[in-house]
């Protein structure tokens, strides 16, 4: 018996392929895509849809699905963190946040994170597998459904490295950008990358309009080296060499994120130096009060310290912003942190 396909994780051109192969007309490809964009968990909530062909499509595929596993609603600004449990036993994080121009949602690519940065909850526990496409979008569609709360941009800056599961996030990125499905313009979402060099030079091929940002987090290889291992196989002369002709390519101006951490990549020598190192590049960075990790010796930057950062690198002519602090301080909002107590919990009982 063939094994089945998951059917979320199907582009629309690859599932009326699909269909074409059993005898059905394209129209009815364009049906089932736009009802699993709405999150239907079975076959027979396609109720457009002939019981024949539904009979016929569970012959062939299966519905990914996620559920809601912890939810924790911050008291602060409303921002909702959710644990979400995927059907092998895995769980991701995904955090929907709210913001004036409307609802914004941090979403998980693998379940686990391989990359090792000494400041983030999610390697903690180790990379454990890459999630599906079908299982990055439900994500925002089961997201969505539970707040009743329409999602206008996405950050794939949860837990995992987009870049090191790039095919599946390049079929998310056409799945939820689909007219005919969630449709969320590639302008509205941000993809993070810890810095793999030669995905970089391929995303920048396919020149889709979304933003890149780069999690720098520091000025030189010295200090970059210590906190993020991926800088050993790439440093940050190569980062920002792809980073330009990324921008060269798709016309999109990079943003920088850069966690300041106290005692480590804050002081003013490390802005200045920073200053230097993306002088006459058109980029943004965006400073991020350090979320504190349970455990974790780091600390973040004093407001005095990160003000002066600041300063620095706009007296420089580079456009800075801070991160709004604190988001979601109350519920453990910085990526990992959640699954990691639940993990914890876990072996205790065993």
């Amino acid at each position: 018996m063939p094994e089945l396909i998951p059917i979320n994780s199907l582009r629309l051109e690859a599932l009326e392929a699909e269909l074409a192969g059993m005898g059905e007309p394209r129209y009815k490809a364009e049906q089932i895509f736009k009802w699993l964009s709405q999150g239907v968990t079975s076959f027979d909530e396609m109720t457009n849809v002939s019981k024949a062909l539904r009979a016929k499509l569970a012959e062939h595929f299966y519905i990914e699905k996620i559920e809601i596993l912890t939810k924790q609603c911050s008291k602060l600004d409303g921002t909702v963190k959710y644990l979400f449990g995927l059907q092998d036993g895995n769980s991701i994080e995904t955090v929907l946040m709210k913001y004036r121009h409307g609802y914004s949602i941090c979403i998980s690519t693998q379940a686990g994170c391989k990359m090792g940065c000494v400041f983030c909850a999610s390697f903690e526990k180790g990379a454990t597998r890459n999630l599906t496409a079908g299982e990055i979008l439900l994500q925002v569609i089961r997201a969505s459904i539970d707040s009743g709360c329409r999602i206008s941009n996405i950050v794939l800056m949860g837990t995992g490295e987009p870049l090191d599961n790039y095919d599946n996030v390049m079929t998310f990125l056409d799945l939820v950008s689909h007219e005919k499905g969630v449709n969320i313009g590639m302008r509205h979402i941000s993809l993070s990358t810890c810095g793999l060099v030669p995905r970089i030079y391929e995303l920048a091929e396919l020149k889709k309009q979304l933003t890149l940002s780069i999690s720098l987090h520091a000025p030189n290889n010295e200090i970059r080296s210590k906190i993020m291992p991926v800088n050993k196989k790439y440093d940050i002369e190569s980062l920002i060499e792809a980073c330009k002709v990324y921008f060269e390519k798709t016309g999109r101006r990079i943003s920088f994120e850069y966690a300041m951490i106290a005692g480590v990549n804050d002081s003013r020598d490390c802005a200045f130096e920073l200053a230097r190192l993306l002088r006459g590049f058109n980029c943004h960075v965006n400073l991020i009060p350090l979320n504190h990790v349970e455990g974790s010796p780091l600390k973040p930057s004093t407001r005095q310290d990160l003000a002066a950062f600041q300063k620095i690198l706009e007296d420089h002519h580079i456009t800075t912003t801070v991160r709004r602090q604190h988001l979601g301080a109350d519920i453990d909002a910085s990526c990992g942190q959640l699954r990691r107590r639940m993990l914890a919990r876990r072996e205790n009982i065993q």
